[in-house]
């Protein structure tokens, strides 16, 4: 017989530094923000190694106003995206929900709508290709991907299906359910699926368009279209192992939905940068 008590009871505070009751409301320093704040800092260093080694150009001011537009379109899209594509219904009943990112709520396919409207914007002002921008651009955001799903695990938020495999883990806020094999009516042990997830789409994404961007000279997009292929279908394996967060489309999960469309730019944006490419 299984024993639940021989999985471990996720107990993580979310919080890296809780402050107490203050007239400001602030209530602490946590891991979410926190991995936000590494993935942009990261995405500048990245931006002045490349310049420095001459595989980008961008001069120190470029570069602050590509850093600023990218935090914009993440924050404004993921926020946005969230809304729009998972809780449509609490928008329209509260449309300044919008605006309450601290409780929580982005959406990685509205980030990526985000970042490219900010991408499209800084191209006019500084006209650089927007194909050789997107290539750079992707190998910045598994970072964020990867220090976004192991806040997500900290959070113990995002949880994957029950599963008994050794390494699953019981989360607190899960929902709790009833066990015929052990007869009780508790929380069960879950994939880990953030970690799953941080491991596909942040890591072995990561490594990929690294090993890309440094070791091969593809034609401008191709770097881009690969991620966004990549990342479509590595989001569809790691939604197999998650709890779907929000009512299914086509008896698949949102995320696994959504994702199809990634894929489908990806592939289109492969044409156009393979068309181009033979007529040069």
């Amino acid at each position: 017989m299984i024993e639940q008590n021989s999985y471990w009871l996720h107990d993580w505070s979310p919080f890296l530094i809780q402050f107490p009751d203050n007239p400001l409301g602030l209530d602490g320093i946590r891991y979410y923000g926190l991995s936000y704040l590494l993935s942009f800092l990261a995405a500048w260093f990245l931006l002045k190694l490349y310049n420095a080694k001459g595989k980008f150009t961008i001069h120190a001011d470029a570069r602050a106003t590509l850093i600023t537009a990218i935090i914009i379109g993440v924050l404004a899209g993921g926020r946005l995206g969230y809304m729009l594509l998972y809780d449509f219904e609490s928008l329209l009943k509260s449309p300044w929900l919008i605006l309450r990112v601290d409780q929580g709520g982005m959406s990685s396919h509205g980030g990526f709508l985000g970042v490219t409207v900010a991408m499209f914007w800084f191209v006019k002002k500084h006209e650089y290709s927007f194909l050789n921008l997107g290539d750079v651009i992707v190998t910045l955001a598994p970072i964020g991907l990867l220090l976004g799903r192991i806040a997500n695990f900290i959070n113990g938020e995002l949880w994957g299906r029950v599963s008994y495999v050794s390494w699953a883990v019981i989360f607190p806020q899960s929902p709790n359910s009833y066990n015929p094999a052990l007869g009780t009516y508790g929380r069960e042990p879950r994939h880990p699926s953030q970690l799953y997830e941080a491991a596909l789409e942040g890591g072995l994404l990561l490594l990929y368009v690294q090993w890309r961007f440094w070791r091969t000279t593809p034609p401008a997009g191709q770097i881009a279209s690969e991620f966004l292929v990549g990342y479509g279908i590595l989001r569809i394996i790691g939604e197999v192992f998650r709890q779907p967060d929000a009512s299914l489309i086509l008896n698949i999960s949102r995320g696994q939905f959504y994702s199809i469309f990634i894929i489908l730019i990806g592939i289109i944006v492969w044409k156009i940068t393979n068309r181009r490419n033979r007529v040069i």
